[in-house]
């Protein structure tokens, strides 16, 4: 997010995706006062309206657009008014059907939904760039429009196309990443094995369907440039934008949420003026306010620390699980709140009204099928309420103590075919270490492995970190020798950027680092489990992953009790310059973990934000002048809490201590608590 170009909004924004185009024009005077009543401050709109906004090619209808920014201005609702390019009309398809894109299996899939595209079809590089340029330089001046909405959610369809254009597109950028040196890509990709080397550029296709597991270093730079392309048709809209409107900010919602990776979003982020979120839960997730947690810390960690805004959200059940449950009460005002907890300056849902037509008219909105006469409006006006006595929050940030390492090439790594076990998911793994913390209070940022200003922390912890390259493993190594407090996961350090095996011993890049040497790896069957011994609870085991080290410098603090490995090493601790790098080379269960996970910040000097009962979620956001303590009582028991300042959501001055009601929230103005830190 620049100086130039932030949301000027006062307090936290607060809306959803606005289809009007869906409605009768008299029921839009009706949506100018439901929104008024709600609180409503921006809405996103245009989002899927090409076909309407460029009926044939290069014709142009703003007729409908102009009206409903104007009403939209005239009733006091900033738009944030989107590029509608991820959806092409019917007629560019007539005209450009080489634009359709092919999967992995040869096929060409169809348009008729959304996002049915090649990212890499020069035709709909062009289309888009043109109905883009129209809307810029029709409404840059506009004064409803406070940001742009630069497609909608890049690859959530359309990763990845197998087509000849793709093909030459990958070929390019592989030429640009090895210099034109086809030599130096076939040692990257490691093309002796299984007669793969290639002798000349045109001979490299995408990772298409064959008869066996294809070369992780080829599937992983496909990854890689499939992130990078859909990137590059965000920064050639959003500079189209840009010369049309130099100072409106612009952004696109990513989609950092538990079933999602197609993009490096380290590399996407500093590319917007403000980062964005789209967030849904998981319908069989049993604690699915960890994911809202989880998440929300990585895009605020994603924007630099700063505030972003949640997009979308649903305000009841979506439409596209095997089942799709309704929030149980007082379920989207706790979610709604702790994203804002989480730093999200802006709350948004898909969408205003519900669909009665279409492919999600069974998705939930802010004016639901029933209209004003249900528990859905009535949750979204007191959000309203709660979001205006929250406006001060606005603006402030989150301190942390922690960080986790969170990496895309590590997950798409670890994630292909050939592993020494396939249970392994980097997004559970991470959340397995990311929960203990999140339900003791813990404030966490995440981080690249390469991050150059790790000295902040106290302690890093890096879960799951299969790939990491040669910068990556030397940061982590210098953050422990100048103080710092490291913990590792399994499996970790083992290849370098390119997939290669990290020779000598696991755990690879971090052996020295780590005080261990380990020759064999014994990942467990599913559902087999192993005891541990030593400094962890009585009953301790652990499943998924063992592996067979020996101390060489470190010392054990658990064992294996029995099993193959009975007797050897399952989590160590070893002093490294002037810090501590523990292991943990195994997957503890949950309450082990979680007791192991207590020693080592404490360890690091790590305390909490507050002392709170279980399931009551402790946040603290920080800025100028106050402190906002977040208590979330996700449990639906309520709790008196220790605070003094001002309850902001009551307006109640607190001494002593506040009420969180049952399954409700309270918000605390404290004076800003003294900062802590190496």
């Amino acid at each position: 997010m620049t100086t130039e170009r932030r949301l000027r909004l006062p307090g936290i924004a607060y809306g959803g995706d606005y289809n009007p185009e869906q409605w009768p024009e008299e029921v839009w005077a009706e949506d100018m006062a439901l929104m008024r009543e709600a609180g409503v401050t921006m809405v996103s709109v245009g989002i899927f309206s090409w076909a309407l906004l460029e009926p044939s090619e290069g014709v142009h209808d703003f007729a409908r657009m102009d009206k409903i920014l104007d009403l939209l201005h005239e009733n006091g609702i900033a738009a944030d008014l989107a590029t509608p390019t991820a959806c092409p009309p019917a007629w560019f398809f007539r005209a450009h059907p080489e634009a359709l894109p092919v999967d992995r299996d040869g096929r060409t899939l169809s348009y008729g939904s959304r996002q049915t595209f090649c990212p890499s079809s020069p035709g709909y590089r062009t289309a888009a760039l043109r109905i883009a340029g129209a809307l810029a330089e029709r409404y840059a001046d506009h004064p409803a429009v406070a940001m742009w909405h630069v497609h909608n959610e890049y690859g959530c369809h359309n990763a990845e196309c197998f087509c000849d254009t793709s093909a030459a597109a990958f070929r390019r950028w592989l030429k640009a990443k090895y210099a034109d040196d086809l030599n130096a890509l076939n040692h990257a990709w490691g093309t002796t094995f299984w007669s793969q080397w290639y002798y000349d550029w045109e001979e490299i296709l995408p990772p298409r369907a064959t008869g066996a597991d294809p070369n992780p270093a080829h599937r992983l730079d496909w990854r890689r440039f499939c992130s990078d392309e859909l990137l590059s048709l965000f920064t050639a809209e959003r500079d189209m934008l840009r010369r049309a409107a130099p100072d409106i900010p612009a952004t696109t919602n990513f989609m950092v949420m538990h079933n999602f990776d197609a993009m490096d979003y380290w590399r996407w982020a500093p590319e917007l003026d403000i980062v964005s979120n789209d967030h849904y839960l998981l319908a069989t997730d049993p604690e699915s306010e960890t994911d809202i947690a989880l998440c929300g810390d990585l895009v605020r960690s994603l924007a630099g620390g700063r505030p972003w805004l949640l997009m979308e959200h649903s305000t009841g059940a979506i439409n596209w699980q095997p089942v799709n449950r309704a929030k149980k009460p007082g379920e989207m005002r706790r979610n709604a709140l702790a994203h804002v907890a989480h730093g999200a300056d802006g709350i948004a849902y898909f969408q205003w009204r519900a669909a009665k037509a279409g492919a999600e008219q069974w998705h939930s909105a802010m004016l639901p099928h029933a209209g004003t006469d249900s528990r859905i409006w009535q949750d979204v006006v007191q959000l309203g309420a709660d979001l205006r006595a929250l406006a001060e929050v606005g603006g402030s940030t989150s301190p942390a103590q922690v960080a986790i390492v969170w990496d895309w090439n590590a997950r798409w790594a670890m994630e292909l075919p050939s592993q020494p076990s396939s249970e392994l998911r980097f997004q559970d793994l991470v959340r397995d270490w990311y929960t203990p913390l999140w339900r003791a209070g813990v404030a966490v940022d995440f981080v690249r492995p390469d991050t150059p200003d790790l000295d902040r922390y106290q302690l890093v912890l890096a879960p799951s970190l299969y790939l990491v390259d040669g910068a990556g493993a030397a940061g982590l190594a210098a953050f422990v020798e100048g103080g710092g407090t490291l913990a590792v996961g399994f499996h970790s350090g083992a290849v370098d950027e390119n997939c290669h095996v990290r020779l000598g011993g696991y755990p690879g890049a971090f052996r020295e680092l780590l005080g261990v040497h380990g020759d064999e790896l014994f990942p467990l069957l599913p559902g087999q489990r192993v005891g541990l011994t030593g400094q962890v609870p009585q009953g301790a085991t652990a499943d998924l992953w063992t592996e067979r080290i020996r101390l060489a410098g470190a010392e054990a603090v658990a064992a294996y009790a029995d099993g193959p490995l009975a007797g050897v090493p399952a989590i160590t601790r070893h002093a490294y310059g002037s810090g501590t790098a523990w292991y943990v080379a195994t997957h503890p269960d949950p309450t082990t973990l979680a007791a192991v996970l207590v020693r080592i910040r404490q360890d690091a000097g790590v305390r909490p934000e507050a002392e709170v009962p279980a399931g009551v979620e402790v946040v603290r956001r920080r800025g100028t002048d106050a402190d906002y303590l977040f208590l979330i009582d996700h449990a639906g028991r309520g709790a008196d809490i220790p605070a003094d300042g001002v309850e902001l959501l009551t307006g109640k001055e607190v001494v002593g201590f506040v009420t969180v009601p049952a399954g409700g929230v309270a918000v605390v103005r404290e004076p800003v608590a003294e900062p802590s830190g190496r």
